[in-house]
């Protein structure tokens, strides 16, 4: 099966139930957090390990101001309590990344589920693609996993202290599993690079009980994570030396 928007159906229909080999998917964070030896930064890593501890699924929102983002947020996941979620938890990657067949055996490896942006397919032509995606999330977390998100959906090339305006898929995402009585917490994830170099800082805020906001609209629970993920990102440009 290729990752193409002719065939979503068939790849979410994979992506639905698609479990990578565990022990595979931990020595791969392993390595990538000794390779990449991130800071990691906790408003209150307690309540992180609690939350996690719980068995309650997250959202893992973070920026986007490099393409090494996902891989730095992988190593930073096995340099904290996040660890424990590793075979399930999810993340959101642009359908590109899986084209290449070695690529994505990694990308699989690593939870990853494809998403055919409107940026690169027009929007129409994504959108029912869009509404799969949103349905495979929901049911995968329904189910336990985790989420994790780069809801900028581009990387930052302003400035990257500064959240750039979310889409509102992660909205949509949050809003439906709410709808269906999935008792989701919000951990926003900000990064930021050394400006000469060096270790990356990753910052994760203090985790949410989102079920406050079931009653808000896709839109107005984006704009409840942007301000959340900006606390994030202030955190993590904060400690970088």
């Amino acid at each position: 099966m290729k990752v193409e928007l002719s065939e979503a159906q068939a790849v979410y229909e994979h992506y639905r139930t698609h479990q990578q080999d565990r022990a595979r998917a931990r020595m791969m964070y392993a390595v990538l957090a000794a390779r990449i030896r991130p800071v990691v930064r906790f408003r209150s890593r307690e309540a992180i390990d609690r939350t996690v501890r719980s068995g309650a699924p997250l959202l893992i929102a973070a920026n986007h101001v490099s393409e090494r983002d996902p891989l730095v947020l992988a190593a930073a996941g096995f340099r904290s309590p996040l660890r424990r979620r590793i075979g399930s938890l999810r993340v959101l990657a642009k359908d590109e990344l899986f084209q290449d067949a070695d690529q994505r055996k990694k990308i699989d490896t690593l939870g990853g589920i494809p998403v055919f942006r409107s940026k690169d397919h027009g929007v129409r032509a994504a959108a029912d693609a869009g509404r799969q995606m949103i349905a495979v999330c929901v049911e995968r977390m329904a189910r336990g996993d985790s989420i994790a998100v780069f809801p900028e959906g581009t990387c930052n090339e302003g400035d990257p202290t500064e959240v750039q305006r979310l889409g509102t898929g992660i909205g949509h995402i949050a809003h439906r599993a709410l709808r269906d009585g999935v008792g989701l917490w919000l951990v926003s994830a900000g990064i930021a690079y050394p400006a000469g170099g060096g270790r990356p800082v990753v910052a994760l805020g203090e985790p949410v009980d989102l079920g406050a906001r079931r009653d808000d609209t896709p839109a107005a629970v984006t704009r409840w994570i942007q301000r959340d993920l900006q606390g994030a990102v202030d955190d993590a440009c904060g400690h970088v030396r």
